[in-house]
């Protein structure tokens, strides 16, 4: 085949997939079966998601909303009732939704420092879990993820969409192939704006919050108007207690999207990792600025993850919600360069598929796609149904997010390089490092070594 009828049978195919949701809808559920849901973690993503997912699935609802922020609970019951036509219970209580023999599955959409306890509770319960991404704030956390979620045979999806991308499944395939030729080496960007960033002044806890529940598992400290926002996203991402910054953030997306196409990878044999903040200085806990490479044996991946670049630019919506267009990968934000011998190849995160360079800068092959969400929450929900393991398994969204902690924690250490045993999951040449790895619990909120 040549590249013209290649590229041109690539799109047509993916823009069958892009105008497709009802095609997907068809086949996902003959659902006389009711799913029920529950969310935990009420902010703008979880809610967005969770009434999509309801809207696009039949035979699903949401029956309880959880949120220690009462204002924030107060407007997703609302949007609930104004959106899916019935308004949900409201709880402060988490463990009353896994106490509630109706509720079948919990969305959790909680800052980062509750996913994965929230996700095993809800497992021991006997509730399947969507959780949202990063699953984990340590390595230790994900493995007994995987594990209760094993132990109690409960499908867990993580919120990595992309795993449910058609594009991705296409770029996967070319690579297995061997059109792109033995890999070199990958690099992964996340190269986002910022600014000078400071914690405000310590201030009494505001009535609209449980900070105490919002701590959860970590460790107790004064309320700052700079963690917790009453209807916004707040800036907990700045914090190492409560999330792995902007590598947990956007740049983990980046980096399970690619572990995917390149075929799913172990872990890392070692990583070395530097960072900081040199570009607009202030009390942000997680860099400005970070620079990673993972050592994966026949090839480096590498991971640029920045707050400080505000040139580049994030894929735009018309490109992520239209089959045909590509972004301009000079700077684009948030691509893949994955270089093999016989060509390189630039791939898109949440839509924007992917194109393939060969001699003289000709595009030799190449796929769009659009933003996954849809098929990420159908393909939950057919896994419900079925008990078929999701797209986003939980064994390899943990893999992904083991990248984002050993490159945080190679620069928390010192910008340091740490070798890595991928069998016991430790690290073996930095005993801090490996103590970052394990994480610790505020008493009540531990995650079990037993799960």
């Amino acid at each position: 085949m040549d590249r013209r009828r290649f590229i041109k049978r690539g799109v047509l195919a993916s823009a069958g997939v892009g105008l497709g949701v009802n095609s997907l809808l068809s086949s996902c559920v003959k659902a006389n079966d009711r799913i029920v849901l529950a969310l935990v973690g009420s902010g703008g993503r979880g809610l967005g998601c969770i009434i999509n997912c309801c809207k696009i699935n039949e035979n699903v609802t949401i029956k309880t909303v959880c949120d220690v922020n009462s204002t924030k609970l107060a407007k997703a019951a609302s949007a609930v009732e104004k959106e899916l036509g019935y308004r949900p219970g409201v709880t402060a209580e988490m463990k009353e939704i896994f106490d509630d023999r109706d509720i079948d599955a919990v969305w959790v959409a909680t800052p980062e420092h509750w996913h994965s306890l929230a996700a095993i509770w809800a497992c021991q319960a006997g509730k399947d879990v969507y959780v949202e991404k990063n699953p984990t704030i340590n390595i230790f956390e994900g493995r007994k993820l995987v594990e209760a979620t094993k132990k109690y045979k409960r499908i867990v999806q993580v919120g990595f969409q992309n795993r449910s991308a058609p594009y991705g499944f296409t770029a996967r395939d070319y690579i297995a192939e061997g059109k792109l030729g033995k890999i070199v080496t990958v690099k992964c960007y996340n190269m986002l704006g910022g600014g000078k960033w400071n914690e405000s002044p310590e201030a009494p806890v505001p009535g609209w919050l449980d900070w105490d529940k919002w701590l959860g598992p970590a460790p107790m400290r004064p309320f700052s108007p700079s963690i917790v926002s009453e209807d916004g996203r707040g800036g907990w991402l700045s914090y190492w207690a409560y999330s792995g910054g902007g590598l947990a953030d956007d740049a983990s997306h980046v980096m399970d999207l690619c572990r995917l196409v390149i075929g799913n990878p172990p872990h890392p044999k070692s990583v070395y990792g530097w960072g900081g903040n040199h570009v607009f200085g202030g009390t942000r806990e997680t860099p400005e600025f970070q620079s990673i490479v993972y050592d994966f044996g026949e090839y480096t991946l590498s991971c640029d993850n920045a707050y400080a670049t505000n040139y580049m630019t994030k894929t735009p919506n018309d490109i992520r919600y239209d089959i045909s267009k590509f972004p301009n990968w000079r700077n684009n934000a948030t691509r893949t360069e994955i270089y093999g011998t016989e060509g390189l190849m630039y791939l898109g995160r949440h839509g924007g598929g992917w194109q393939v360079l060969g001699p003289k800068n000709e595009i030799v092959a190449q796929d769009g796609g659009i933003m996954p969400d849809n098929e990420h929450q159908i393909n939950f929900i057919e896994s419900l149904r079925s008990r078929k393991q999701p797209n986003g398994d939980v064994e390899e969204c943990h893999r992904s997010a083991t990248l984002v902690h050993l490159g945080n924690i190679a620069y928390r250490v010192g910008n340091k390089q740490l070798i890595f045993d991928p069998e016991t999951e430790k690290i073996t040449n930095d005993a801090v490092a490996d103590k970052l790895a394990r994480g610790s619990y505020r008493k009540g909120y531990e995650v079990p070594e037993k799960v």
